[in-house]
């Protein structure tokens, strides 16, 4: 009888190690996991667990529990992306770009800002309200869009998948885009995130992509593969404005270098030395250009 209980004893005991392996496990899983989308996610998720303990024993069932945490974590996260984050990453030289629309500028897509990406040297941001005061009277109707910029704190933090957002220095922006149907000016992008629907190289033009694919860089066109093209029909690329816009970065004193596709800098007649190429090691950039400042 008393092996028995040992036994017993001992296979609980070998299950709640196994049950508390799982759990921690479950916990570093998520934490890394946001802390990689969002840099500081992770740490707000942590807090989250520890302010969750005194409401848990309210909750019975798995699923209030588990529903009760996430409240917790949005709710704590949300507060964070709207007050706290702001306030520390001044101190960093970090500061953030509009949250909605301001001065002409918006991100491209809310998750830009939900993920804390949208963080930028002061320098850079004077910049971008400058070059949007400049092309919305030149273009009335004209909204700057902007997409993945830096995360709030420390240099050298990876935006993945981004090879160089990680000093405040970097932004992505839109092209600009026309209504396909009424033919005016749009605010609005063809891809949900942003990126990965491309305005791709004519018949004449060099194709960089189709290049840096055949030299074995898989990851050049991956968005493109990856991202609903679904939208692509409703817009039609506006050369005029997103070659004004490029040209507006390209002359600001504080900008070092722009990069766009090859194909697009020829077609839209950008002689602006700034305006580079960025290499096959990173992904294409005819869905969206990229602006650096010194």
């Amino acid at each position: 009888m008393l092996g028995g209980d040992c036994q017993q004893a001992d296979s609980y005991v070998r299950h709640t190690s196994q049950m508390n392996y799982l759990k921690a496990l479950s916990v570093l899983t998520v934490f890394s996991v946001l802390t990689v989308v969002t840099q500081v996610g992770g740490l707000i998720y942590l807090i989250s667990l520890a302010v969750f303990v005194p409401f848990s024993k309210y909750l019975s069932s798995r699923w209030s529990k588990f529903l009760g945490k996430t409240a917790t974590f949005l709710m704590l996260y949300i507060l964070s992306v709207f007050t706290f984050i702001p306030m520390m990453a001044k101190p960093f030289g970090r500061v953030q770009l509009p949250l909605f629309r301001t001065a002409n500028v918006q991100p491209a897509t809310v998750l830009t800002f939900f993920l804390n990406r949208n963080y930028v040297r002061p320098q850079l941001r004077k910049t971008v309200l400058k070059v949007s005061e400049t092309i919305s009277k030149e273009f009335p109707g004209t909204v700057v869009n902007y997409l993945d910029a830096n995360f709030p704190f420390m240099n050298g933090f990876p935006l993945l998948p981004h090879l160089s957002h990680n000093d405040g220095k970097k932004l992505d922006f839109a092209f600009s885009y026309l209504d396909h149907d009424t033919h005016e000016v749009t605010d609005k992008v063809p891809s949900f995130i942003g990126y990965g629907v491309c305005e791709g190289p004519h018949g004449d033009e060099e194709n960089m992509p189709a290049n840096c694919m055949q030299r074995g860089y898989w990851q050049y066109s991956i968005l493109q593969r990856i991202v609903p093209q679904r939208n692509k029909i409703k817009f039609d690329f506006d050369e005029t404005r997103t070659k004004r816009l490029v040209t507006l970065f390209a002359t600001e004193i504080e900008t070092e270098r722009v990069f766009i596709e090859p194909h697009l800098k020829i077609r839209l007649g950008l002689t602006n030395l700034k305006v580079l190429f960025h290499g096959c090691h990173a992904v294409r950039h005819d869905d969206h250009f990229h602006v650096q400042i010194r």
